[in-house]
């Protein structure tokens, strides 16, 4: 099956084959044609899978095809790092004429609101900015057609519920509502509920498994001996770029100034970071540039990283479905 089969336009189809998507993934299969049909989506996949696709690809055929000025899709994200992500994906699948913006905060202003006045098609935002912007007037969401959350079981967990709630009910009420993650646990699930209309669940693995190309092993370890032994694995030849998870933005301090003071090459990425330090030290680990780069969970949402070798959990994570993601 090709894209086209799927419904997406012959010149939407194009771009896919231009941009290296030879055939469209399992989430993209069974989730782009009930989006272009119109209908609710609840989506689950492994991360990685191809799920950003499976929204946008169809989301902006169908805002081609039926375009007026002003905001009619809204994206939320859980972190300004895959609110950054989304975007970069949505201008390489827009067609000339439709815009796409992303409000984040940890920035200044000024950008973002010469890009609101100059007129928004496909909002990208995390909730605190945007409704920064809603407070000032600066943004209408009156005439929405979509609104999409990624990484809903983050969105939707207690810390983010009440933004949510006030967002949506700036929503028009007769509208598309699209939610995927690679996790959703049932509570979550329960409030996914009261958002959508009669929604299709999609769901290509088994809810809060890991993928399976994944070899995953665990090493009981006394804790004076856990930076030890990180030392010891970071000294293998086979581990190539490094991703390690800490619990905490002190603790990811710790392990990178000792990683510094071993003289291994690395970052560290967390909440207390600015943003221009935050997309430098991921754009460097990215390129490679960087072999290891110490993060909190910030940088296990969605997050879209080429060619890791290991991923460690120096910290356990409090819950399976972080696990999951990281």
């Amino acid at each position: 099956m090709n894209f086209k089969e799927l419904g997406l336009r012959a010149e939407m189809a194009e771009m896919c084959r231009r941009i290296g998507f030879s055939e469209p993934t399992p989430i993209q299969k069974q989730a782009i044609p009930v989006i272009l049909e119109g209908g609710d989506v609840i989506g689950t996949a492994e991360t990685g899978t191809g799920k950003t696709g499976a929204f946008l690809l169809p989301i902006i055929q169908k805002v081609g095809e039926n375009y007026r000025p002003g905001t009619t899709v809204l994206v939320l994200a859980p972190t300004r790092e895959l609110a950054l992500q989304i975007e970069t994906e949505c201008r390489k699948f827009s067609p000339k004429g439709i815009t796409c913006t992303a409000l984040i905060g940890g920035t200044g202003y000024g950008k973002q609101t010469q890009a609101l006045k100059k007129g928004v098609n496909i909002l990208i935002a995390t909730p605190g900015r945007l409704i920064d912007f809603m407070e000032q007037g600066m943004v209408n969401l009156k005439g929405l057609t979509t609104l999409v959350l990624d990484e809903a079981d983050r969105m939707l967990d207690m810390g983010f519920l009440p933004a949510i709630k006030r967002i949506v009910k700036a929503c028009p009420e007769k509208r598309q509502t699209l939610f995927f993650s690679a996790t959703l646990a049932g509570e979550i699930e329960y409030i996914a509920q009261q958002f959508v209309k009669d929604p299709t669940y999609v769901e290509v693995a088994r809810r809060g498994t890991a993928a399976v190309t994944i070899e995953q092993k665990a090493y009981p370890v006394a804790h004076q001996f856990k930076v030890p032994l990180l030392l010891d694995l970071l000294s293998k030849e086979d581990f190539d770029r490094v991703l390690i998870f800490t619990r905490t933005k002190r603790g990811a301090d710790r392990i990178a100034h000792i990683l510094e003071k071993q003289e291994h090459n690395s970052n560290k990425i967390h909440g207390d970071r600015s943003q221009s330090q935050r997309e430098a030290a991921l754009a460097s680990f990215k390129k490679g540039k960087t072999r290891v780069l110490v993060a909190t969970d910030v940088a296990a949402r969605g997050i879209d990283i080429d060619a890791v070798s290991h991923v460690i959990n120096y910290d356990v994570p409090e819950a399976p479905e972080d696990y999951v993601h990281r």
